[in-house]
């Protein structure tokens, strides 16, 4: 009964994350009228967030190998919760973002800990088996966020959907008291700091650059010296992890090919999922004149067909191998898109919206499950935890920076989305779907899965 609640607290716990990635972009219209800003401030609400999660997740895990899980894991929910008050009672865009930036670090140590204690408390097949489950509901999580973001915005306000986060967080801190033990710390381990605030800097100029860049200009001074900053900020950190002794990002792992080729799989696919969402989003509220609830209940066959195929698709890539899978399923992705890429205000949803989703979950069906089985397998159990940590921020920096390109790329003079950026969005994020595939079918060898590996589109996206 212990383990089962155990379960159950890891899966609030990493909910609420998972659920703000995507709950967010459904009401990303209202907070803008109530708060002003414009396309920069909706491009920030999410990147904020995601820029501090991504940058310091796998630092997020080291605390947890040097104070304890469980400790970490309380923590993380009850920073969570606070900071998502925070963001609830924002005044101005200003306030918004700052909370949001402190939400994501919230989230960084919330994240890997949930998992971290699952490995930790089970063992052998069973472990297997629970972070299948864990991974299922995430996902599941993750995918129908904008459904209950629409509901919220539309039934409360924009506000609803960060205090909706305090009662499951209580939830959790109640479980992980009643189920979860102690867990002792690694008394060796060691905090990458150094490494943590290098890859936060060198995330951060470029992002802060490529969002600001359409009205400020690439010319710009601040402009210039945050892009170039930031990447060579990047490059230290590269530099630091090589030589460093215990590094949160272990570059040996990299030397392995099908671990190397699936986290730049990821990094396309994801980069590709990321910019989809937010753009197909702002294109039904505001050209197509959805609701924030319509919009999000519009997205809901994509859950449907991901629970039944991703389990499927999961057990077949392990008996022919990844490849294959991994070569088609962001091809149909690439297609999928570009049909959406034609829709204009005023289509019908069952005839135009509905089979190009349908497609999309067919193909992202593909993906998820022989990309995450791929990257843990040829690490070997011994860097299970690193291996999931390090496609883990891989996916996030995905996030994070497709949003930003593409969004620096048709942001123009316009403070709002028009079709020609709509389009235009679409067609970069069907390149990124080809350009997975292909990775998938040129890097990729048969790798043997790791017994109860499920879908993780819910703990990288």
């Amino acid at each position: 009964m212990h383990k089962r609640l155990t379960l159950v607290a890891c899966i609030l716990g990493s909910t609420i994350v998972f659920v703000d990635s995507t709950v967010v972009t459904v009401a990303l219209p209202a907070m803008q009228r109530d708060l002003g800003g414009g396309l920069a401030l909706q491009q920030w609400a999410v990147d904020a967030y995601l820029l501090t999660l991504s940058a310091l997740i796998l630092i997020g895990g080291s605390l947890g190998d040097l104070f304890g899980q469980r400790r970490i894991f309380v923590i993380g929910v009850i920073a969570f919760a606070i900071t998502s008050v925070l963001c609830a009672v924002a005044w101005d865009e200003g306030s918004l973002i700052a909370a949001r930036s402190a939400q994501g670090v919230a989230g960084a140590l919330l994240t890997p800990a949930s998992l971290a204690t699952i490995s930790v408390l089970f063992e052998g097949e069973e472990r297997g088996a629970a972070i299948g489950t864990w991974t299922a509901w995430t996902g599941i999580a993750f995918l129908v966020g904008p459904l209950v973001g629409g509901w919220l915005v539309s039934a409360v306000s924009w506000r609803g959907i960060f205090l909706i986060n305090v009662p499951i967080a209580i939830a959790t801190l109640v479980l992980i008291e009643i189920a979860i033990p102690p867990i002792a710390a690694k008394p060796n381990a060691r905090v990458d700091i150094v490494g943590a605030v290098l890859c936060a800097l060198g995330l951060a100029g470029p992002t802060y650059a490529l969002i600001e860049a359409p009205s400020r200009g690439f010319s710009d001074p601040l402009i210039l010296v945050t892009l170039l900053g930031g990447i060579t900020m990047f490059g230290l950190f590269l530099l630091w992890e090589a030589r460093s002794k215990n590094p949160m990002l272990p570059l040996r792992l990299f030397a392995r090919r099908n671990f190397s080729f699936a986290n730049l799989e990821t990094f396309t696919v994801y980069g590709g999922l990321a910019t989809q969402g937010f753009f197909l989003t702002l294109f039904l509220q505001e050209l197509a004149g959805y609701s924030a609830l319509q919009a999000g209940a519009a997205t809901v066959p994509i859950t449907v067909v991901m629970f039944f195929l991703s389990p499927r698709v999961g057990r077949l890539s392990m008996r022919f191998g990844p490849r294959l899978f991994m070569g088609v399923g962001p091809f149909i992705c690439a297609g999928s898109t570009l049909w959406l890429r034609w829709l204009s205000p005023g289509f019908t949803y069952w005839s135009s919206l509905l089979p190009a989703l349908l497609v999309f979950a067919a193909g992202l069906s593909l993906i998820v499950a022989p990309l995450t089985a791929t990257v843990l397998a040829d690490a070997g159990p011994g860097d299970a935890g690193i291996a999931s940590g390090v496609n883990n921020a891989v996916a996030r920096v995905a996030n994070l920076l497709g949003i930003a390109i593409v969004g620096a790329a048709i942001a123009g003079a316009a403070d709002q989305l028009d079709m020609p950026g709509y389009r235009l969005a679409m067609t970069i994020t069907a390149a990124l779907f080809v350009v997975g595939g292909a990775i998938g079918f040129a890097g990729i060898r048969k790798a043997e899965a790791p017994a109860g590996t499920g879908s993780e589109v819910g703990a990288n996206a």
